[in-house]
């Protein structure tokens, strides 16, 4: 069996992004993935008639142009290409009005009327310092290259969304500030939730939500693209239940989940370590409802027709009023408008 400089499990983003880095480096690689096909949670499948392509898992990609990573990446010249739609996020409430987040900060502050202004002061400094917070913020922790900026940041990442949403007076921001906040699946209430919120906001300012054409699965096809053109190897339909079945290898890079690891066979991991992964609690469960609809959803603002996502909830008035609504008793959905793919 031939010998590779790494072998990596699990063809995710985070997979694919390891196995694209190591081939750009000139070492050899094998990329197994158990599924049929390569991509995580970048999947896209017919679950519902034919015809109609729905994204398994990921849908909108806020950080596809906002990623330092991604973008050095020539994925256009693998086929892949986006759509921008009109608005990034929109979230209307039961009596006709919507919060809306434009591809623009000063839009997005305008249509926020009174509540412009806490929003700029929560968003501004992240959207036009980006590219100098991206490595910080989207990378492991390490001493930050700019760090009074990510401190002026992290005094507000690190509150719970609930508080931060008392600094909006109307129903549409609060709304629309709990559905950002929402992405991190966690209880509104704890600690750091406002991270999630200021990110996908100020990148949404920056870059736009992006819907890749085709679905997801078309970024996995074009990450795979490439990687197989700078002489990497790859392989689908494979579940590894002993690593000693694995080729020789120097490196061992897993991208799955601490349960799918602790099951391996034949690989040492270090006591510490092996508690760290025992004691990992899972995220809440999450369920997603996938429609093939005959024709536009009917909302009351016709523009949440044309928002990449759109935030809804059995109770919006409520939740707006009340930003801790905890998400393990109602969640948020995304819906993504047929006429943007």
């Amino acid at each position: 069996m031939r010998r590779f400089d790494a072998i990596i499990i699990g063809s995710g983003p985070n997979g694919l992004a390891a196995a694209i880095t190591f081939q750009q480096q000139g070492l050899s690689t094998l990329l197994i993935e158990g599924a049929d096909t390569v991509g995580g949670g970048m999947r896209t499948k017919e679950l519902t008639l034919p015809g109609f392509r729905h994204d398994v898992c990921s849908a909108i990609h806020p950080m596809a142009m906002a990623s330092p990573f991604f973008r050095k990446l020539p994925l256009e010249a693998f086929g892949l290409s986006f759509v921008k739609p009109t608005y990034a996020a929109a979230h209307p409430l039961d009596n006709g009005e919507t919060g809306i987040l434009y591809h623009s900060l000063a839009e997005t502050i305008k249509g926020l009327g009174p509540d412009g202004e806490s929003y700029r002061k929560l968003v501004e400094k992240v959207a036009t310092h980006w590219e100098d917070l991206a490595a910080d913020i989207m990378g492991p922790l390490s001493l930050p290259k700019h760090p009074l900026r990510l401190a002026s940041f992290g005094l507000d990442a690190l509150q719970p969304a609930s508080w931060t949403a008392k600094r909006f007076a109307s129903a549409q921001a609060k709304a629309l500030w709990a559905g950002m906040a929402a992405h991190g699946i966690q209880p509104l209430s704890n600690w750091t939730t406002s991270a999630i919120a200021i990110v996908l906001a100020a990148v949404g300012n920056t870059y736009g939500w992006q819907i890749p054409i085709g679905g997801s699965q078309s970024i996995a096809d074009a990450l795979l693209s490439y990687y197989k053109s700078l002489g990497g190897e790859f392989q689908t339909g494979f579940w590894v239940e002993d690593v000693r079945d694995l080729p020789s290898h120097k490196v061992l890079l897993c991208d799955i989940t601490p349960r799918q690891l602790l099951a391996f066979k034949g690989i040492e991991l270090g006591s510490a370590y092996r508690r760290r992964l025992e004691g990992f609690r899972q995220g809440m469960g999450v369920f997603k409802v996938d429609w093939a609809l005959s024709e536009k959803t009917p909302f009351k603002d016709r523009r949440c027709q044309q928002a990449a996502t759109v935030y809804l909830g059995r109770n919006c008035r409520e939740r707006a009023a009340k930003p801790s609504w905890k998400a393990s008793g109602q969640a948020f959905c995304g819906v993504c408008t047929a006429e943007c793919i």
